[in-house]
This record gives C-alpha cells, sequence and structure tokens, in this order.
C-alpha cells in the first residue's frame, strides 16, 4: 500500500493491495487469527487489519521485506522465547517474507492474547456476584 493511499475500508480491501504472493500470507494469517479467536470481530485501525475482542487484540500489516504483528508479546515466556527472533525494535513482531511464516507461533500468540482480554474484560455485576460468593 502507498503512503498516499487512502484507508482501506475493510480487511478484503487491504489484502487487494499487495502482489499475489504476498495476498496469499496475509489471508492466511487472518484464518490463522479467526481460527485462533473465533470470537474477535475484523477491524481496520491505523489502516491495517486489527481484531477486535474486549478492546484491540491484534493488528497485521505487509511490508516491503516483513509481516508486523502488533502488540509486542508480553506474559508467556514460553510465547516470549519462542519469537525473540522476530523481535523488532519497539517488540513488535516481523515475519521475514523470504522466510516461511510460522503460523502455529501466530496462533499461539493469538490464543495468549485472547487469555489476557479476556481476564481484562470487565465483569457483568451478576458474574462479579457469583465470583465473589464463590471465594467467600
Amino acid at each position: 500500500m502507498t503512503a498516499n493511499a487512502r484507508t482501506p475500508a475493510t480487511i478484503d480491501a487491504y489484502i487487494a493491495t499487495f502482489p499475489t504472493d504476498v495476498q496469499l500470507i496475509l489471508t492466511r494469517i487472518r484464518d490463522t487469527i479467526h481460527a485462533a479467536a473465533p470470537e474477535a470481530s475484523e477491524a481496520i485501525s491505523y489502516r491495517i487489519p486489527a481484531f477486535k475482542l474486549n478492546g484491540m487484540l491484534v493488528y497485521f500489516a505487509a511490508f516491503k521485506k516483513h509481516i508486523g504483528l502488533y502488540p509486542p508479546v508480553h506474559g508467556d515466556a514460553l510465547i516470549e522465547k519462542a519469537v525473540a527472533r522476530y523481535a523488532g525494535p519497539k517488540g513488535n513482531l516481523q515475519f521475514p517474507l523470504d522466510e516461511p511464516i510460522p503460523y502455529a507461533l501466530i496462533a499461539r500468540i493469538v490464543r495468549h492474547r485472547v487469555k489476557q482480554m479476556k481476564a481484562k474484560a470487565p465483569q457483568s455485576p451478576r458474574t462479579a456476584a457469583l465470583k465473589r460468593s464463590r471465594t467467600s
């Protein structure tokens, strides 16, 4: 996507702006995220594809030499170790386009983010009351 391009209205529109080989990768990443977070909804945010679940779950984007996945991974030492080789300067992940994309790792990251987002989700008064009654 060029710097002067308009913000795409959908993830389909975003993906369509790339060459066919990159479109295939982006589509598979999208499918991987859907499989790992079936309750998440699609959005475009910051002009790139995003998935929401009790807030922003993950973003992904294509660049000239890599696919970016955001936000940085925190809170699971095993996943942090697995993604270390892909960490960019700010901790966001960069998967080189000249290497196989680690789709299984992306799925693990998304499942981890789902757990984090669900833990942060506001609870209904009834759910909160039930939790309090169980711990009393």
